[in-house]
């Protein structure tokens, strides 16, 4: 019988094996990315251009662009592309970020070849239908109507904002008076902008073979090759201050405190993701155990270091009644200044080793893991190699190194400091 009084034996991660991906390029200039393994009989087709928010126009327009690619071409309507996708088996899917249009395509290997015609039609030929477009319009709008009741959106949003500036490709919120003004002369004029060989990359994994790079010449080689995009905005810095904003009837408070910090090829941004592990990162982080387990402020509280292509910024996020916001802030504060005054104890840190190394095995868990890891270093412009530099950082940062970066980095006067609450 097991003696569950007893916790399992924790195995040290020692190395991380992932498949590298096999570069191809394709006449107009896209590069081809291949992570090929035979173990599914799946395709996955990821196609990113450099087309999000520091490439708009106007405001808002790139999230639109990206969202009604699949809402009808010049031979479908969107209903047509969904019952196609339906009939054989496979998902289109476009996610947001900050800085690229995305389009993936999962189907099973046989499918391809059928399927690879609809999805270049998506990529290259969408007409922005303009009942589409004011639908998105109201579905979105109806959305900010209730996520402006919300206290942690709010918290997000605003902290956000304060860090980049209102202006900002990564510090504007979007809003009602955006998304009236967007128009399907707006979108078409992105898209022709920004969906250009020269702004995409293709990352390809599964079950795939020499024939299918051939189909994607065939295809995706139609795609136009262009220019590449600018990036027109500055990266100014704004002083940080307190900001209190009230929000009548809420039964919490929403905390976030946050301040810019770089992107990913940054030489501190390794330790850094280690040491934000520690604070918040994870169930077992200094937050944690102080607010969560031992004073009961809050049900959750976390840290997180985001990055996007050309910027970054570190905050802590937590929700609290509003008799507990001050305690809360205070302890926030007070575990920083632990990491920055006291050595990390070697069980502690062996334990965040150990976490973060099991993180990177289930990321290398197959070839469509893989691909989102291997993304995820193309969309910062980074060889996959530099994958190995954090997993270095890992398994050998030290205590002394992680009480420098907390000094460095963990200073109160370089934090806004935003409450939303009654």
């Amino acid at each position: 019988m097991i003696n569950r009084s007893l916790a399992p034996k924790i195995n040290k991660v020692t190395s991380v094996d992932f498949i590298m991906p096999e570069r191809h390029t394709l006449s107009n200039s896209i590069p081809v990315w291949e992570i090929r393994t035979d173990k599914q009989d799946v395709i996955k087709l990821d196609l990113f251009f450099k087309a999000g928010r520091p490439y708009e126009h106007k405001k808002m327009v790139a999230r639109a662009c990206t969202r009604l690619l699949r809402e009808g071409t010049a031979s479908y309507s969107s209903k047509e592309i969904a019952e196609i996708l339906d009939f054989h088996g496979a998902s289109l899917a476009s996610p947001v970020d900050l800085d690229n249009s995305n389009v993936v395509l999962y189907c099973l290997s046989k499918h391809f070849e059928k399927l690879l015609p609809l999805f270049t039609e998506i990529v290259t030929s969408p007409i922005f239908p303009e009942e589409e477009l004011e639908q998105f319009i109201k579905t979105n709008k109806q959305a900010l109507k209730v996520n402006e009741n919300k206290v942690d959106v709010k918290a997000y949003r605003t902290i956000t904002e304060k860090i980049f500036g209102i202006d900002h490709p990564y510090g504007y919120n979007s809003s009602v008076e955006g998304l009236e003004a967007l128009s399907v002369e707006d979108l078409k004029l992105h898209f022709n902008k920004t969906h250009t060989g020269q702004n995409a990359e293709l990352i390809l994994s599964g079950n795939t073979s020499d024939d299918t790079i051939a189909l994607l010449e065939k295809h995706l080689g139609q795609i136009p090759k262009g220019e590449k995009s600018s990036i027109p905005f500055d990266f100014s810095t704004i002083e940080p201050t307190q900001v209190q904003v009230k929000m009548p009837d809420v039964l919490q408070s929403a905390i976030r405190i946050g301040m810019k910090t770089f992107k990913r090829s940054h030489p501190d941004y390794n330790g850094l993701y280690v040491l934000n592990t520690i604070l918040g990162g994870y169930f077992g982080s200094r937050l944690m155990m102080n607010i969560r387990e031992e004073k009961g402020y809050t049900y959750n509280i976390f840290s997180s270091l985001d990055t996007m292509v050309n910027d970054g910024y570190f905050y802590v996020g937590t929700e609290v009644g509003k008799a507990h916001e001050q305690d809360t802030l205070k302890e926030i504060y007070l575990e920083m200044d632990r990491l920055k005054n006291d050595l990390l104890g070697k069980d502690e840190l062996e334990m965040v080793k150990n976490y973060l190394m099991g993180n990177l095995l289930t990321m290398f868990d197959g070839p469509l893991n893989v691909s989102e890891a291997f993304k995820s270093m193309r969309v910062h412009n980074m060889p996959f190699e530099t994958l190995n530099e954090l997993i270095y950082t890992i398994q050998h940062i030290t205590p002394e190194e992680i009480k420098e970066l907390s000094n460095k980095y963990l200073n109160r006067e370089n934090f806004w400091e935003v409450v939303i609450g009654n």
